[in-house]
């Protein structure tokens, strides 16, 4: 019996075994070496951050919590960001500078940013950016895209973090409606969270 932490699995001679499961995050049955081994896979509960109180994020997290996300809403204008409309997900009605930081994001948070306002979805992009989040993907497109990634630059963003937004944001099933757009970001995050990157980039 042995423990096998996140950061030490690309050295482990069963990093297959062992990145598959922790990427579906269920413990399983390998065969290795002729020997039957059960893999315990203890992960924490995946987190997703939506920054704007809008349309789109009222259907995103119920959606979310369904799938076992831990969701936390962010957006300063306390008329969006209200209890009636997000009975029961955690609300902060303070900008991303202040709201950000006590969440501990981390690789095992997905980033949405939904305002279409730079003054709040750009500052909370570039903490994403430093937090390591496994998806990150905002509002917006193509064209509203190549703007966002130039004032980001200006504010000390690198092209390798630029390149990590999925934007537009989710996967392209002809989404309309804030429930069908919600639908498709969830998929996209979930194709994140689950496939072997070739896979993923290819869904």
């Amino acid at each position: 019996q042995r423990l096998v932490k996140a950061k030490d699995i690309a050295a482990d001679p069963l990093r297959a075994d062992l990145t598959k499961q922790l990427r579906m995050g269920k413990s399983g049955m390998i065969e290795a070496g002729g020997k039957k081994l059960f893999l315990n896979v203890y992960a924490p509960t995946a987190k997703l951050v939506i920054v704007g109180a809008v349309h789109i994020s009222q259907a995103l997290a119920p959606l979310a919590r369904s799938l076992d996300y831990d969701v936390t809403v962010v957006d300063p204008r306390t008329a969006f960001a209200s209890p009636e409309r997000f009975p029961d997900v955690p609300l902060i009605a303070e900008w991303p500078d202040v709201a950000l930081p006590p969440l501990n994001i981390d690789h095992y948070t997905a980033f949405v940013a939904l305002t279409h306002d730079p003054k709040i979805d750009d500052p909370a992009l570039l903490h994403a950016f430093e937090r390591g989040c496994f998806y990150i993907g905002a509002l917006g497109s193509r064209k509203t895209h190549a703007k966002r990634g130039e004032r980001l630059k200006a504010q000390g963003a690198k092209d390798s973090d630029i390149a990590r937004i999925h934007a537009p944001i989710g996967l392209p099933i002809g989404a309309v409606s804030p429930s069908e757009i919600a639908v498709a970001i969830m998929a996209e995050i979930t194709a994140q969270l689950r496939l072997p990157k070739e896979k993923e980039e290819a869904a």
